[in-house]
């Protein structure tokens, strides 16, 4: 189904806002008009698959149970409540 919407009434400032950030993303006011109303709507992230990053997989289970257990006490402080502060 392709329909067409007329829309009056956008000030000016809307208008070169549209078009300023059409022309920087490389793409026609009309696809531009098109995304903004797909994300104000979500069909965004209903038709968008979440990205899944691998950059850090190395890293996942990498420490032995001594290495996790050192870090662990090592930030352990930081789960202690300063009462001092909250007075």
């Amino acid at each position: 189904m392709n329909q067409s919407i007329t829309i009056t009434g956008i000030d000016e400032a809307i208008v070169n806002w549209i078009s300023q950030e059409a022309a920087r993303r490389g793409i026609g006011v009309q696809e531009m008009i098109l995304r903004l109303i797909y994300k104000g709507v979500g069909v965004e992230r209903e038709t968008s698959p979440i990205p899944i990053y691998h950059d850090l997989d190395a890293l996942a289970g990498t420490w032995s149970d001594q290495e996790a257990n050192e870090f662990l006490a090592a930030v352990s402080e930081f789960n202690r409540v300063d009462e001092k502060l909250w007075q």
